[in-house]
């Protein structure tokens, strides 16, 4: 009686990891923004717009995931004007996980990049002014590479996050297999499934990966106290 082995399914870690990237380049991009512009200005109602980036990182995933239901679902008003200009939906599509991961991963690298900003020597940045150089130019030239330690150990933080998403994703994007079904989602169909040992692997693959992640954040967490 010859047994076979089912092939093991790499879909769901391949999605992972592009779901993750994605969002994490959005977190990124944005986060690094918002990082220094809350690091060098002060203005009317700081506080409260900072508290509303950060409330990602402490809400319910669920609650995410039905606020962006409520922003970009098909009866919404941007939902409603993608699908009937261009028949295309966020929900029940990967992009809808990244969106997702995106959200609750922002709050990580805003953080540290407000932190990271906040450490650069503003006499530096006066210099480069002085010699000429433009504001734009100044941020990318000494701003940026001072703070970027500090801002690539809260980018993979995110990215770890953005892999493990699983409430707002699954609200937004669902688990489809072989469509949207993430590591985390394989995960827990596999538990429910009683497929421990596929359950069983999926974990330990995704203990390896986000504890690799975490090494390297605190190298580059180590990296930027070094420089202060």
């Amino acid at each position: 009686m010859n047994s076979s082995v089912a092939p093991f399914d790499w879909f769901p870690l391949i999605l992972s990891l592009k779901v993750a990237a994605w969002a994490t380049v959005v977190a990124l991009m944005a986060g690094t923004a918002l990082g220094w512009l809350f690091a060098r200005y002060r203005f009317p109602c700081r506080s409260l717009l900072e508290a509303l980036l950060v409330l990602p990182m402490v809400l319910p995933p669920t609650v995410v995931g039905y606020g962006i239901l409520v922003a970009v679902g098909r009866n919404s008003l941007i939902g409603g004007w993608l699908e009937h200009y261009f028949d295309y939906t966020l929900i029940f599509n990967w992009q809808g996980a990244v969106l997702a991961s995106a959200i609750v991963a922002l709050p990580l690298v805003f953080k540290s990049a407000t932190a990271a900003f906040s450490t650069v020597d503003h006499d530096l940045e006066s210099a480069s002014t002085t010699l000429g150089q433009s504001g734009f130019s100044t941020f990318l030239r000494v701003s940026l590479p001072l703070a970027w330690p500090g801002i690539l150990a809260g980018t993979m933080l995110a990215f770890a996050r953005a892999m493990g998403e699983f409430g707002a994703s699954l609200m937004v994007a669902g688990s489809i297999p072989g469509r949207t079904e993430t590591l985390s989602m394989a995960i827990y169909n596999a538990s429910q499934a009683g497929d421990d040992s596929r359950a069983l692997l999926l974990v330990m693959l995704t203990c390896v990966i986000s504890v690799s992640i975490l090494l390297l954040s605190n190298h580059f967490l180590n990296r930027s106290a070094s420089l202060r």
